[in-house]
C-alpha cells in the first residue's frame, strides 16, 4: 500500500463524514461512487440517492460528534465516533466501514446497538 493510495482513501472518507455531519447533502455526494450500497441496523439500501436524503432528518438530531478511531487503507477504511444527539438516546458510539472503488466510496457497513432507538424505530426507517 503506498501512503499516497491511503492519503486519499483518507481525504474522500473524512470528507464525506464532515460533510454529512455538517448536513451539507451535495458535498457528501461528492464521495460516493456507484454502485453504491449502506447498511445499518435499520437501514439496507443499494440507493445513494435514498441515502443521501435521510441525511438531513438524521443530522437534525445530532449535537456532536466524537471521533474516537480513523483506520485507513487503499481501499477500505474505519471510523469508530461518538454521536451526541438530542434523543432520550444520548450518546451513540458508532463503528463504520468504508469499502472505495476509483477514489469513490462504494460501500457504508454503520454498526450501532440499535436497542436504545426501537422506541423510535418508526421515525427512522424509510
Amino acid at each position: 500500500m503506498t501512503a499516497t493510495a491511503q492519503e486519499q482513501t483518507r481525504r474522500t472518507v473524512r470528507g464525506y463524514h464532515e460533510a454529512r455531519f455538517r448536513g451539507e447533502v451535495p458535498a457528501a455526494a461528492e464521495h460516493l461512487g456507484e454502485p453504491f450500497r449502506f447498511q445499518s441496523p435499520f437501514i439496507d439500501s443499494d440507493d445513494r440517492t435514498g441515502h443521501l436524503a435521510t441525511l438531513p432528518g438524521f443530522v437534525s438530531i445530532v449535537t456532536g460528534v466524537e471521533l474516537i478511531s480513523e483506520l485507513y487503507g487503499e481501499a477500505e477504511a474505519t471510523l469508530v465516533y461518538d454521536v451526541h444527539t438530542a434523543t432520550p438516546v444520548g450518546v451513540q458510539r458508532t463503528a463504520e466501514h468504508f469499502r472505495l472503488a476509483d477514489g469513490k466510496i462504494v460501500s457504508i457497513l454503520l454498526v450501532f446497538d440499535a436497542a436504545p432507538w426501537q422506541s423510535m424505530k418508526a421515525h427512522i426507517e424509510p
